[in-house]
């Protein structure tokens, strides 16, 4: 069963998140062929843009808890390696990809999912998307996706939503940087973008996209590493083991009050 739906459109190619039933969240399957349908894109010169969207009406929950990525390195079907953190070798290679990565959310974007949306270059959301960094609320922190996040968005507004994990909507997402741009229908909010790509030469795409990811990059160079250390401590303690329990058994953790 494939976890990734792959449609073309006029040199643009849509990569759908494809496991509504658990909310598209970033297991160890869905990473890795997503990894593997980002590869072919870049190597297709055909493919001028590419659309990350989904099926269902969540984007992406995060990490998949039942299911987390590995952090051993990972490889794809073709046996290339990837970055020795899964989620970090996932969204460098969005930031990396020689052509333009548009998010198309129309539903909910939680923890990881964010990282996704982050590493994208351009994102566009409809009013029903909601947001959320819920990885406080689990006993860990938004460390790896933090790499794409904190260069791109405000850092005042970022501060709040980091620290109580509170629901946001698509006009906050805007405001904050996270989103480009929303609106009611988000085919109709992305038609002018997708049309201005496929107007694009692919060499000007890929030198003016290195130009705006440098900084990008620089973060994943320069913080990477830690970061990855940083959410495995985290996730293998006491109290994400007592906040991921009640998360799945839906209940309050023990430090809620």
């Amino acid at each position: 069963m494939t976890l990734i739906r792959r449609t073309r459109a006029r040199a643009v190619e849509t990569l759908a998140l494809d496991s509504p039933d658990n909310r598209n969240a970033l297991s160890a399957a869905l990473v890795g062929e997503l990894a593997d349908a980002l590869a072919d894109c870049a190597e297709d010169d055909e493919v001028r843009a590419v659309v990350l969207t989904h099926t269902g009406n969540t984007f992406s929950a995060g990490a998949d808890l039942r299911d987390p990525p590995p952090s051993s390195r990972l490889r794809s079907s073709r046996g290339d390696p990837h970055h020795p953190d899964a989620l970090v070798g996932l969204l460098r290679q969005i930031v990396e990809l020689p052509k333009p990565v548009v998010a198309r959310v129309t539903g909910h974007v939680r923890a990881g999912g964010l990282g996704l949306l982050a590493a994208c270059d351009i994102a566009a959301a409809s009013h029903q998307a909601t947001f959320a960094f819920t990885e406080v609320r689990i006993g860990v922190a938004p460390a790896v996706i933090s790499l794409p996040v904190l260069p791109r968005t405000d850092p005042r507004a970022l501060a709040r939503h980091y620290l109580t994990g509170e629901r946001f909507d698509a006009a906050e997402a805007v405001r904050t940087g996270l989103v480009t741009a929303a609106g009611d229908d988000v085919d109709a909010v992305l038609e002018p973008v997708l049309d201005g790509l496929r107007r694009s030469s692919p060499q000007a795409l890929a030198e003016t996209k290195g130009l705006l990811t440098a900084r990008v990059l620089e973060a994943f160079d320069r913080d990477a590493a830690g970061l990855t250390a940083l959410s495995a401590r985290l996730f293998s303690s006491a109290q994400a083991r007592e906040g991921m329990t009640a998360f799945l058994e839906r209940r309050d953790p023990e430090w809620a009050v």
